[in-house]
């Protein structure tokens, strides 16, 4: 070989390992980009699964909504009970519990103090006999 060859050849073989250092730098970066597109798709994927257990926990809370909605409404139409202190003092002045009115009430309680009234009153009311 002569000299001129040799040169050729050294230059390519320099020129080859210029452009492999270069393909490998190249090979580094999109490994890197590569990490971060996968990053940010692990984050969207939990973001969306975030999303569809709101979804359902939203669901859940809409179906609970309705059911109490319902339970309340068949409390309100459920038989409704008088502590038995209140039953017992209406009994003695003579009033039957399912015809309740004020004016009835009040003169089966005539003889309680006003404290005691105000408490059977309350009670009748909690219980859902009186508004």
């Amino acid at each position: 070989m002569n000299e001129n060859t040799e040169q050729q050849i050294a230059s390519a073989a320099e020129r080859l390992a210029a452009a492999a250092e270069a393909l490998s730098a190249a090979m580094g970066r999109i490994e890197a980009q590569q990490q971060d597109l996968s990053v940010k798709i692990d984050r969207i994927i939990a973001a969306i699964d975030e999303r569809a257990e709101l979804e359902q926990l939203q669901q859940r809370i809409r179906e609970l909504e309705r059911e109490n909605g319902e339970v309340k409404a068949q409390a309100h139409t459920s038989r409704k009970t008088m502590p038995a202190f209140a039953s017992m003092l209406l009994s003695k002045g003579g009033v039957d519990e399912r015809a309740l009115d004020n004016s009835t009430i009040d003169k089966a309680l005539g003889s309680l103090s006003v404290e005691q009234r105000v408490a059977v009153k309350a009670e009748m009311a909690r219980a859902g006999l009186i508004e």
